[in-house]
């Protein structure tokens, strides 16, 4: 046996040890390690905002437009769809896409025969909605549903996170005000 057989083992024993020990490097690899989980929840937290400024911006507004027919305001004035959409957008231009905004107005006799239910979106073969929404006012005593709903583009994040409710990938934001319009003087 010769003093290199018995160096050899030993000195790659030490460079393994030595290696092991050294801790250079060991914060980059532990923010490796935490970065991705830190980002997806950045990215969900702001998305999450977002979405619930959007929400919340777009009830603010409902409330506001819909004074208009409450008061009977859009009924004298003879408005139509289009002018009150014009109303509503007129105050998110903001955050909003006002041709994407869709409007629903309902007009019934009493509050139980009211339409309050959740719609359901139809969509044509270019995931554009085919819905057709209606504009009833209504006249002074009558109770009022309206409706503004809202097509909120997401984006999945890290780690599958997705805020959509929509088979075509976006969040559905509605909001909505029912009231008894303003009897008429």
């Amino acid at each position: 046996m010769t003093s290199a057989s018995v160096t050899g083992p030993s000195r790659r024993h030490n460079r393994r040890r030595r290696f092991l020990a050294d801790e250079n490097g060991a914060t980059a690899v532990e923010f490796a390690l935490v970065a991705a989980p830190f980002v997806a929840l950045l990215v969900a937290i702001i998305q999450t905002f977002i979405v619930i400024f959007a929400a919340q911006l777009l009830e603010t507004v409902v409330t506001q437009s819909s004074r208009l027919i409450l008061t009977g305001q859009a009924q004298s004035a003879n408005m139509t769809q289009s002018q009150f959409a014009a109303q509503v957008c007129a105050q998110v231009v903001i955050l909003f896409n006002c041709s994407n905004l869709m409007i629903d107005v309902q007009a019934s006799s009493a509050c139980s025969t009211a339409n309050t239910a959740m719609p359901t979106l139809s969509f044509n073969a270019q995931g554009q909605v085919t819905n057709n929404w209606q504009f009833n006012p209504g006249t002074a005593g009558q109770v009022v549903v309206v409706r503004v709903m809202y097509q909120w583009p997401v984006f999945g994040g890290p780690l599958g996170f997705t805020l959509s409710n929509l088979s075509n990938g976006n969040r559905l934001i509605m909001a909505s005000a029912a009231f008894q319009n303003e009897p008429g003087s």
